[in-house]
Formats: structure tokens, C-alpha cells, sequence
């Protein structure tokens, strides 16, 4: 898959990033893995990017951080405004209460109770319209423009992508050679972003996309070579589902950062999701497609260094209930 993008300019801009949201976003840690479910894992360097141990609980916060923060002060005193059923909306508010300033976010009838409560834990306001997500978005938007407050995308703004991306610049402190790495893909802003500086910086590293076979939007919109509508069906992987905007700057990204993609069904992310629990982590599910994924295929990187990223561990009630299981 490849595009035209300029990843020079996307590294500069994650470096930049890096510097802005240091006081905010923790450095994660790493943690080597060393067997799959019921099998050692024989001749490869694995390791988990914990994200899932990020102040908010996922990688989210550093989009929104380096969005927020980088605000001119005009903009930061009319607030803030996002739409977002989880991960997305906690950041964007612990953001803004982190720099001092007003947030709103847009939630759908489908937010779980537990991430609403989060979302106002940290001192956003929350609006509830609408049944599907997309509703509340669109009322977002609307909100944005009326009022002269800057709707803050979960993907599709390049600040939000730049901030996603420096977790490949703490990778390469922390693991300097890595042969692969494996991303859920949602949006695209988590992959586009780490891609993006990889390229760069580390242009052997091969960067996998994961999704779940019942979401997989902008793995067929990169089949069709352009952003496509295509079925949905049920997942645990919550935070990934959805279609792909229109025109979306994260379609190109993925084009030319994306080595190759894999899917994988849901009983091999519950699967994941249990075995990390198992370990001691709490993964959600879009953490879990990227660990099924590598289990799915760690055979092929013998002799290499594998890094697999698991991006959240804010599990809705309901997911969390099938993991207990």
C-alpha cells in the first residue's frame, strides 16, 4: 500500500508534539511477551506498548493533549467540542481541564454508563443526542460552527494525529530495532501517526493494521482505493468501529504508512483480551484485535523483534462482563 504523503513533515510535526504534551501524557511502559494463549512463543522478541496504563486509560489523550494544548488563546477561551463514546471524549476533557478550559462532549444513547461518568469526572459537560453515534457527531459539528469553538475530530486533524505518534518516538527509546508493529486501525489516526514517524525514523519497522473482520471500513476503503461504505456487524472492539469521514487526511496516511493488514474474528479478540487479563492487564477490545493479530501469525517473525500495541483498557460494562466469563 503505498501513497504520497509526506511522512518528513508528519515526523517533525510528532517531535514537535512530543515537547507539548510532556507535562500531560505519561511514557508507557513495555513488557516483553513471551507466550501465547497455551504455547510459548519460541524465537521472537515480543513486546506490548501499554497504553492501556495511560492517564485516561488509552492513547487518545495524546492527540487530544497536543490539540488542546497547542490552542491560540481565543480559541481555548470559547472551549472545546468533540463528539465521542469513550476514549476519545475522556481524553479530549482531561485535556481541557488540564489546560483550564471548557469542554463539551457529544455522546449517543449507546455511551456506556461507566465512560459518560468519566467524561464528567474530568469537568467536561456531556449532551446526549441521538441513537447512533453518527447523530451526535453531526450535532457536534453544528454546535461547533454556531458557537465559534473548535470541534476536535478523534482522527481527522493533524494535530490529533502528530500527538497519536509519539508513541512510535518513545518506542525508538525504548526499543531502538523493531522489525514490525502491529496497530488497531479504527479512523487510521493511531497508524497514520506512528507510521508516519516510523517511515522516518525507523523506515525498515513494518507496520501492520488490525481489525476485527465484522469492522473493517479502512481496510476495504484501502483494498478499493478510496474511502468506501462497507457492512458492520457486532465487535468487541468498540473504539474502532465506525465508518471512515469522508475525505478523511487519514486515508492517504494509511495508504502510504500500512505495509499490510490483517483480520481477525471476535472469538480470537475475546481470546486475547482474556489472556491479557490473565497476564494482569485490562485491554478493551481495539487492544485486543492487535494482540489476536500477532498471535494469529508470530510464527512468520522468527528471529525478529515484534511490538504490539495495546491501545486501551477502558472496557464498557458489557465487554468487560464476556472477558469474565
Amino acid at each position: 500500500m503505498q501513497g504520497d504523503v509526506n511522512t518528513t513533515d508528519w515526523a517533525a510535526a510528532t517531535a514537535a508534539a512530543r515537547e507539548r504534551v510532556r507535562a500531560l501524557v505519561r511514557k508507557t511502559p513495555v513488557a516483553q511477551v513471551k507466550e501465547a494463549p497455551g504455547k510459548p512463543l519460541r524465537g521472537v522478541e515480543a513486546y506490548l506498548k501499554l497504553e492501556n496504563l495511560q492517564e485516561t486509560g488509552s492513547f487518545k489523550l495524546r492527540g487530544a493533549a497536543n490539540k488542546v494544548v497547542g490552542l491560540g488563546q481565543s480559541e481555548a477561551q470559547r472551549g472545546v467540542i468533540t463528539a465521542s463514546n469513550g476514549n476519545h471524549g475522556i481524553a479530549v476533557a482531561a485535556a481541557a481541564r488540564h489546560r483550564g478550559i471548557a469542554a463539551e462532549v457529544f455522546v449517543s444513547r449507546q455511551v456506556s454508563p461507566g465512560k459518560a461518568k468519566r467524561i464528567e469526572d474530568y469537568g467536561a459537560r456531556i449532551r446526549r443526542v441521538g441513537q447512533e453515534p453518527l447523530e451526535a457527531e453531526i450535532a457536534a459539528r453544528e454546535a461547533a460552527a454556531d458557537s465559534g469553538r473548535v470541534y476536535i475530530s478523534p482522527y481527522n486533524d493533524p494535530e490529533v494525529i502528530a500527538g497519536q505518534g509519539t508513541i512510535a518516538e518513545e518506542l525508538l527509546e525504548q526499543l531502538p530495532a523493531m522489525d514490525a508493529i502491529y496497530v488497531a486501525v479504527g479512523g487510521g489516526g493511531l497508524i497514520g501517526g506512528i507510521g508516519a514517524y516510523l517511515k522516518v525514523r525507523s523506515p525498515g519497522t513494518e507496520v501492520i493494521g488490525c481489525w476485527p473482520e465484522n469492522s473493517r471500513v479502512m481496510y476495504e476503503s484501502l483494498r478499493a482505493g478510496g474511502i468506501v461504505e462497507f457492512p458492520e456487524g457486532p465487535t468487541l472492539s468498540e473504539s474502532t468501529a465506525g465508518g471512515v469521514e469522508p475525505g478523511s487526511i487519514t486515508f492517504g496516511l494509511c495508504r502510504t504508512v500500512v505495509s499490510r493488514g490483517v483480520l481477525v474474528p471476535e472469538d480470537e479478540i475475546l481470546e486475547a483480551m482474556r489472556w491479557a487479563a490473565k497476564a494482569g492487564w485490562i485491554v478493551e477490545g481495539a487492544a485486543g484485535v492487535a494482540i489476536a493479530a500477532f498471535f494469529r501469525e508470530w510464527r512468520r517473525h522468527e528471529g525478529k523483534r515484534v511490538v504490539v500495541v495495546s491501545c486501551g483498557g477502558n472496557l464498557s460494562e458489557k465487554a468487560a462482563a464476556r472477558v469474565a466469563q
